[in-house]
Order: structure tokens, then C-alpha cells, then sequence
């Protein structure tokens, strides 16, 4: 059995350049700028307006820019990718699901699927397909309701094509906008990078009495990268290095991951972890800062979660340590610090104009709050389909000759996915399960919404910066690591099993 270097190549290289900003109608200005500042970076490209396949410059893209052509072009190149030349997986992939199975089989599990999971809080694929279904149907029908009500609008305004999933983004923000009249451009200017730091800094804070303390001193790996000595009463006990932009020698995307784990000497003296969150946000432009979506704010305290599950782990060795527990359970502690970024209370704590210094007014954030259910469909069938993409591989249990993209093609039909929407990540480029560590355990985004969303309830009921219920989040889920059965850690800290009914609620789905 021979693994080597079977792992996906990953191409994100392509640029949409556009000459004429006419055809560049509905972008906003700091799109605009930010595009023609990454075309002003070559000579090839100078005084052009340069778009990527990175999320930050294609997802606004996707949901502004009204040339359809354009949109279809850049969606094509993002959804096609390492399907031929030198980055294609497709051959890959058959010899890493052939070489899963056949690890497996040798350990004495029918399926790689079956390997991964007896490991897992959900132990079965029967328990994930179980869990992935209650959220699937009702996912799913809602997903049709916006497929027909984004139909409509093409059809009013006259044209002459059926939805795909190059319009999705541009018709979805449209009608956000015109329910909700919630626009990026007047949320970008209260969450500032900087702002958003800081206002996550302080949530840590209060609630684990931390602080994180910049130390230029520190060697960073690229002048982009920030260090940060994370101190608890006046001790240090990590460092957090924050690395924000994108750059050529950087994939895409957004990751918490650790250049040390803690652990402990043989001695007893505490080994702290160096912990690095990365992102991949808009670069500043002239006098302005870095400026989020809320998206994109979200994200950042996601990862900021995986970075304290690290930082506050008190485990003996390190390879128990920290983020190194079940797939299934590793989301949760990043989960879960979503919900504070999005809370009322919080977000007037640290969401203020970078310009003026107003802090958020109600107004927007109870449209903030309004819209928090808007695109459940989409966004809950896309994540779904490409967690049962990721079971259909792993529940493999014969040698076989996949051809892409036959088999994506019927696994989809298979579960009723629409044509207007496709699987978060296809095949040839879904580096989660094919070479990031989460093969069979892609479900496990949903099956750790389930948890925060329960665990959050408990926040919500005591308060949610109440000393006693972090504690009991910090001491029973947060500090042990991979020492104890999950659930039996989950159940100590909520003090019953979670349900799924604060997930199903909160997204708009029942």
C-alpha cells in the first residue's frame, strides 16, 4: 500500500481582467479600487481591473456585477477547476478513495467511512446520514422557494435565460437588499479589521479573563503576520500569530492551525502553544482599512474560536491537545464564538464607523438580525450536498473506477440537488476530505451547529458573558482536548444531550 503524494493539486491562479469599467456596472468602489490595484501588480495587467477565484474578490463580485457574461466566466473558472492539465485530480481522486479503502479493510472496517467514524461522536454513517437529513429536506424546499422567487425577478426584468449558479449570488443580494435594505457598502464601514480584533479580543476577555498583548519582538514568518502573547494573570500562555492577506505563495480561504501544541515536560513544567489564524481578506486601499461583510466578520471570530480551543487547552500530551479531538467536535468551539460576534450586545461593543466612531445603530442591526435567516436554503443545501458528497466517497466499500464527474453527477440526483445550485466544493477541488483532514467529517460543520447552537442557549439563559457557564464551556469542552469521550465532555458542560431544535429554529427552518 503506497499513500506518497496523493494528495489534490490546487490551482488559483486564474484572473478575470477586464479593460472597459463599463461593464464592471453594480461593483462597488472599493471593489473597483481593489481590482485595479492587483492589475496595477503586473505590468501585463496595469491600469486593468483584475479579478481572482480567491473568495474576497469573487464571492462580491458574483453578487454585484450586472454583466452576466462576466459572472459566467469567472463562476466557470472557479467551479472547473483541477479538472484538466496539471492540476488534474481526477485520477487522483480514484487512487486516494481506492487507498482509503484499502487502509480501512486492513484495520478491519468495511468502509473508510466506517474507520473514520468509530472514532467520532456520530461512531455511525448511519447517525450522520440520520443528522444530515433532518436538516437536508427542509434545506432543501427551502432552496426551491429562492430558486423560483430569483426566477421571477429575471423574468420581470426581461430575461431570456433559466437561473444557474453563476446568477445565484447576483439575484440573492439583490433581493436582500430590496427586502432588508441591507447593503455591504453601509455594513463595511462598522466592522474595520482593526475593530473587529479588538471587539473579539474583548469577548475572549470577558469571558476566559485573557488578554492579547502585541509583541513586535516576536520573529514573524512574512512581514503580514502580527504576533500576539496571549497573557492570564500576567502569565503568558500562548502566542496567537494573525496573518490577514492574501498573497501569491498563500491559498485561499480561511484556517486556524499550530506551529506548536501545548503539552507538558515530563517534568511538569507547561509547554504553551504558538497558534496562527489565517485569512485571506481585502488588503487596505489608500486611507482605508481592511473593511468586512459581516461574512467575513463571522469568519474571523470562527477561527478565532479554533485559536482559544489551542490556547486554553491544560492537556499532558500534546497530541490529545487542543483542536486534536473528533472532526465532529473540533467546529464547535469555533461555532460557537459566531454567535457572539452577531449578538446585539456585542456588536455595540466593538462595531463602530472606522470614520466617525459611531457605534452600530439599532436600525442596522436588527436588519443585520432580520436578514440572518435570509438564503438558509442555499447555504445550508450547498454545505449539506458536499458533506453527502464527502459520505458518498467514504461509504465506498469495493474497489472501483470513479469517473469524474459521473459519480458527483448521481449522488447528486440521487439526494434531489437543484441545478441551480452545486455542491460547496466539487470533487476536483474539495481539499477538505481528499487531503485536508476531514474525509468522512465534512458533515461535521452541521453536527457541530448542532452543539453551539445548543450550547449557546445556555449562554443566552445565564447571560452571555456569565463567569460561571464560560467556565464550565472553558473546564469541560474547551481545556481537555481529546482526553475524554466528546459527548460525555458536551453533556458535563450542558448537563443533557444537545438537540437539534435551536439549529432548526435559528436558521429559519422550522
Amino acid at each position: 500500500m503506497k499513500f506518497g503524494n496523493n494528495v489534490l493539486k490546487a490551482t488559483n491562479d486564474y484572473k478575470l481582467v477586464v479593460d472597459d469599467v463599463a461593464r464592471l456596472e453594480g461593483c462597488t468602489e472599493g471593489q473597483l479600487a481593489a481590482a485595479l490595484e492587483l492589475g496595477n501588480e503586473s505590468d501585463e495587467t496595469k491600469g486593468k481591473y483584475v479579478f481572482t477565484i480567491h473568495l474576497p474578490s469573487m464571492e462580491p463580485f458574483l453578487m454585484n456585477c450586472k454583466d452576466r457574461e462576466l459572472r459566467k466566466e469567472l463562476w466557470t473558472a472557479y467551479s472547473t477547476r483541477c479538472t484538466s492539465g496539471e492540476t488534474d485530480n481526477t485520477q487522483i481522486i480514484n487512487e486516494i478513495v481506492n487507498l482509503r479503502l484499502e487502509k480501512a479493510n486492513i484495520l478491519g472496517y468495511k468502509s473508510h467511512a466506517a474507520y473514520v467514524l468509530d472514532d467520532n461522536m456520530a461512531k455511525t454513517p448511519e447517525a450522520v446520514d440520520e443528522l444530515l437529513m433532518q436538516v437536508w429536506e427542509p434545506a432543501l424546499a427551502k432552496a426551491k422557494e429562492e430558486a423560483a422567487e430569483y426566477q421571477k425577478m429575471i423574468d420581470a426584468e426581461g430575461g431570456n435565460f433559466k437561473l444557474e449558479p453563476c446568477d445565484w449570488r447576483y439575484y440573492s443580494e439583490t433581493l436582500r437588499k430590496q427586502k432588508y435594505d441591507l447593503d455591504d457598502d453601509v455594513i463595511r464601514p462598522y466592522f474595520s479589521l482593526d475593530n473587529v480584533r479588538e471587539g473579539m479580543f474583548m469577548v475572549a476577555n470577558k469571558l476566559y479573563g485573557i488578554e492579547f498583548r502585541e509583541n513586535k519582538n516576536i520573529p514573524v514568518y512574512h512581514p503580514d503576520a502580527v504576533a500576539y502573547e496571549v497573557v492570564e494573570n500576567n502569565n503568558v500562555i500562548a502566542i496567537l500569530y494573525m496573518d490577514f492577506f492574501p498573497r501569491e505563495s498563500k491559498r485561499s480561504g480561511a484556517w486556524m492551525t499550530n506551529f506548536r501544541e501545548q503539552s507538558y515536560t515530563k517534568d511538569g513544567k507547561k509547554i504553551i502553544p504558538l497558534v496562527s489564524l489565517v485569512l485571506n481578506f481585502t488588503k487596505p486601499s489608500g486611507d482605508k482599512p481592511s473593511l468586512l461583510n459581516f461574512d467575513e466578520t463571522s469568519t474571523l471570530f470562527h477561527e478565532f474560536g479554533h485559536s482559544l480551543h489551542s490556547i486554553l487547552s491544560d492537556c499532558r500530551y500534546e497530541s490529545l491537545s487542543g483542536t486534536n479531538v473528533s472532526r465532529d467536535f473540533v467546529e464547535l468551539p469555533s461555532q460557537v464564538m459566531e454567535q457572539w460576534a452577531g449578538y446585539p450586545e456585542v456588536m455595540k461593543m466593538y462595531a463602530k464607523h472606522y470614520k466617525t466612531g459611531e457605534v452600530i445603530p439599532d436600525s442596522l442591526i436588527n436588519k443585520i438580525e432580520a436578514a440572518s435567516t435570509y438564503g438558509q436554503g442555499f447555504i445550508n443545501t450547498e454545505l449539506i450536498a458536499a458533506s453527502l458528497l464527502d459520505m458518498a466517497y467514504a461509504n465506498i466499500s469495493e474497489p472501483t473506477e470513479i469517473k469524474y464527474p459521473d459519480f458527483e453527477d448521481a449522488e447528486m440526483q440521487k439526494i434531489g440537488l437543484i441545478p441551480e445550485i452545486i455542491s460547496r466544493y466539487r470533487s476536483t477541488y474539495f481539499q477538505h476530505v481528499f487531503s485536508g483532514g476531514y474525509s468522512a467529517g465534512y458533515y461535521g460543520y452541521t453536527w457541530a451547529a448542532v452543539l453551539d447552537n445548543d450550547a449557546f442557549e445556555a449562554f443566552k439563559e445565564n447571560g452571555v458573558f456569565d463567569k460561571k457557564t464560560a467556565d464550565a464551556f472553558r473546564y469541560n469542552v474547551l481545556q481537555n482536548g481529546n482526553t475524554e469521550d466528546a459527548m460525555v465532555l458536551y453533556k458535563r458542560f450542558r448537563g443533557q444531550e444537545p438537540s437539534i431544535e435551536p439549529l432548526l429554529k435559528n436558521r429559519g427552518l422550522k
